[in-house]
């Protein structure tokens, strides 16, 4: 079934995160406990779409979200590319698939005024967490990075003199992202507090927890969410909201959709433009009070 070799596939040549190549695994050994116990006396290789088309059904009859099983079904897919590729199986039986219809799900970003709110309250507190907690809040507000690129950023990442930070996004491609002012004065100052905390130890990572590790994903969600439950009444308090605010804003203040695509990471504008709908009423705002024929 070459799954082993799959996974290197994903891991060596796609360059997915780990975290996504779990995530295809799953996605790949869900379908196999079902494709053997429905038609054990096929090879997956011989599977036909009618087949797979059929534990798609049972997921749906299962209550499972279209999503979820857009992203199963995509992770299949890939895997019968990879065995075309590696000439395992001379057609992809999902090939002429088509996604299941998925409800768009409006992200509303938090305020600018949510924001500054969160931190002024950390600024009044000058702990090692609190100044730690203070720092995620900007560097995902003041530079738009992902969740996993804050977690894994280091020391020598940073570049004070110049006002810039390197990140590692998705497929390992780096980008520099400029750094406001009031960052790099929050970094000094957590730096300081952060060589306190280490007593002279060593680690290369910039964020750490207050036992002096590395964070890790599930903290800096319930940093923002803690915060921000605090600051809004917003359903979804999350990183990506945060980072989503981020791009809204830019691109309400005038910001080149093309420069945002940049500073985000994103491989296409398609990705950026989930972003815009929040600008589109902004620039109707604009648009109204602007155009002459609006004023008679």
């Amino acid at each position: 079934m070459f799954i082993s070799e799959f996974i290197e596939y994903l891991l060596l040549e796609k360059k997915y995160s780990e975290h996504t190549v779990k995530a295809y695994k799953a996605d790949l050994l869900t379908f196999l406990k079902f494709f053997e116990k429905e038609y054990d006396t096929v090879k997956i290789s011989e599977a036909n779409y009618a087949q797979i088309r059929s534990w798609i059904v049972t997921l749906v009859s299962g209550g499972v979200s279209n999503r979820t099983i857009n992203r199963k079904v995509s992770s299949l897919k890939t895997y019968y590319k990879f065995l075309l590729k590696t000439e395992q199986v001379d057609k992809n039986p999902l090939a002429k698939h088509r996604a299941l219809k998925v409800a768009k799900k409006l992200q509303i970003p938090f305020s600018t005024q949510e924001v500054e709110s969160v931190l002024d309250y950390l600024t009044d507190n000058k702990d090692f967490e609190s100044v730690r907690d203070r720092l995620i809040v900007e560097l995902f507000y003041a530079t738009g990075i992902r969740r996993i690129e804050l977690v894994n950023l280091k020391i020598s990442d940073i570049d004070i003199g110049n006002k810039q930070i390197k990140v590692l996004g998705k497929r390992s491609k780096e980008r520099y992202l400029p750094l406001l002012s009031s960052v790099c004065q929050t970094i000094i100052q957590y730096l300081n507090i952060r060589s306190i905390l280490l007593e002279g130890q060593e680690n290369p990572f910039l964020l750490l927890t207050k036992k002096g590790v590395k964070i890790y994903e599930t903290l800096v969600y319930r940093v923002i969410n803690g915060y921000f439950s605090e600051a809004s009444s917003k359903v979804k308090k999350s990183p990506h909201i945060l980072r989503h605010s981020f791009a809204t804003h830019l691109l309400n203040e005038g910001a080149n959709l093309n420069a945002v695509k940049e500073l985000l990471g994103h491989s296409s504008l398609a990705a950026t433009q989930v972003y815009t709908h929040h600008s589109v009423a902004q620039l109707a705002k604009v648009y109204k009070k602007s155009h002459p024929r609006n004023k008679k």
